[in-house]
């Protein structure tokens, strides 16, 4: 990809009970009920200091109970929208998988379809309990790409391909889930919209940077939702809060008609806690 026309811009349980629970215990209550919360908050204020103290405790005690009311009504809505179509759609297929003869050329796809699902769900239900890690983490990133690519590779889909340069170093798990997540969001972008032919993740460990890269040859990425960090694209925004988060820059090269890059550049010192 020529870097002369590229553009780079860097940068069980009920699940609304686990929000509650997540939300009281950031503000450092022991109830999840409102109603305690209040009480504490008031005997917090009384032993606050004067001269605005005890406004800026119940302020600070109100915001946070809005943003528990509203992680809980999207938890809602989750559940009820995309987590109850994904149930509906694995069902259906289930009963192709069963339908479809041994020897069909399309049963191997649809079993793996099938496995995504499944995933998805799971981390769908993981994420709106709070639950940080939502699978199992593989013993290295390598390892989890090469499992992606694994199920994603398909004789009519386009060509992967996974390079390593460098020597592997031992990363800390929060930062190689995001990692992991990042790159996926790259290859799940790429597969939906680019419509390449071939797809690479690459894998860097050179001096005291990391980086995980994910380019495609397709049709590039429309400049204007590059440029804008507030973009209506989930996923770029998704993508570029997960390396600011882990101390990483998020970056993408894109060139109309040439492909498209999307990397994350992470300080050793940082991925390895």
């Amino acid at each position: 990809m020529s870097s002369h026309h590229s553009a780079l811009i860097a940068s069980g349980p009920s699940e609304t009970g686990a929000f509650y629970a997540d939300c009281a215990g950031r503000r450092g209550f022991g109830a999840v009920s409102t109603s305690l919360g209040r009480t504490q908050s008031k005997v917090a204020a009384q032993n606050a200091p004067p001269n605005g103290g005890t406004k800026s405790i119940l302020e600070s005690d109100i915001r946070m109970e809005e943003r528990c009311r509203e992680r809980a009504r999207i938890v809602h809505e989750l559940h009820d929208s995309l987590l109850q179509g994904f149930l509906g759609a694995s069902m259906l297929l289930h009963q192709a998988v069963e339908q479809t003869p041994a020897d069909c050329i399309s049963k191997p796809a649809l079993s793996r379809a099938l496995q995504l699902v499944h995933r998805a769900i799971d981390e769908g239900r993981a994420a709106m309990q709070g639950v940080r890690t939502v699978s199992p983490a593989p013993s290295s990133l390598d390892e989890a790409f090469s499992k992606l690519i694994e199920e994603l590779t398909t004789d009519q889909g386009p060509r992967f391909r996974i390079l390593i340069q460098g020597k592997p170093r031992a990363l800390g798990l929060a930062v190689q889930g995001q990692l992991f997540l990042i790159g996926r969001e790259a290859v799940m972008n790429a597969l939906r919209h680019s419509a390449a032919t071939k797809i690479e993740v690459e894998v860097q460990y050179v001096g005291d940077l990391m980086r995980v890269l994910v380019r495609d040859n397709g049709r590039g990425i429309n400049a204007d939702s590059v440029q804008k960090k507030s973009d209506s694209h989930w996923g770029l925004r998704g993508m570029r809060d997960r390396a600011e988060n882990i101390g990483g820059r998020f970056e993408i090269r894109s060139m109309f008609d040439g492909g498209t890059e999307v990397g994350v550049i992470v300080p050793i010192e940082h991925a390895g806690r």
